[in-house]
């Protein structure tokens, strides 16, 4: 249920004509302080926080953009596979890298502004919103207790070198 904008208006009208009038009062921040707590809370519930954490994951995902490499990969990736083969390292690199630097810039951003609106994705005809990687790689869940229920019951399999990035062999790949 989101709160109609003149609900918060009317609470800053009364919250400055109670500030008015008791500016004399020695207790004035012992009046105003729960009235402010109230409206806090009201306006934290009234608001939904649904965008907010998906826009706050989306940037941290975003900020963490050079430890994953993601974007130079798939544009070397790219670039040598459908521009210039001869070049593709040195194009696809300073491309990733400019991707790189906006992804990053967009994830701070995105952190920064997580609690207000708008939530949607930012710079999207540059970027695409969720983060990239090279065709030849998709990342999956890692197999581990956590995700893989079954292992209670003596079926494990597992990644041999799960935290190393570009580890990709698991014992029983099945899919």
């Amino acid at each position: 249920m989101e709160l109609p904008l003149h609900f918060f208006q009317i609470a800053l009208y009364k919250l400055c004509v109670l500030a008015k009038l008791n500016s004399s009062n020695d207790n004035f921040m012992r009046n105003i302080l729960p009235f402010l707590a109230a409206l806090v809370i009201v306006g934290a519930l009234g608001s939904g926080c649904a965008s907010t954490e998906t826009k706050l994951g989306r940037g941290f995902s975003n900020m963490t953009e050079f430890a994953r490499l993601g974007e130079m990969r798939y544009e070397v990736e790219q670039t040598g596979l459908f521009d210039q083969p001869g070049g593709h390292y040195a194009t696809g690199f300073i491309r990733g890298l400019s991707k790189s630097f906006a992804r990053t810039g967009v994830g701070v951003y995105e952190v920064v502004t997580a609690p207000f609106p708008p939530y949607d994705p930012v710079f999207t005809g540059y970027l695409s919103p969720n983060p990239k990687y090279p065709d030849a790689y998709r990342p999956d869940l890692i197999d581990d207790s956590l995700f893989a229920t079954d292992t209670n019951m003596g079926f494990s399999g597992g990644d041999i070198a799960p935290y190393v990035p570009g580890s990709r062999f698991k014992i029983f790949n099945t899919h």
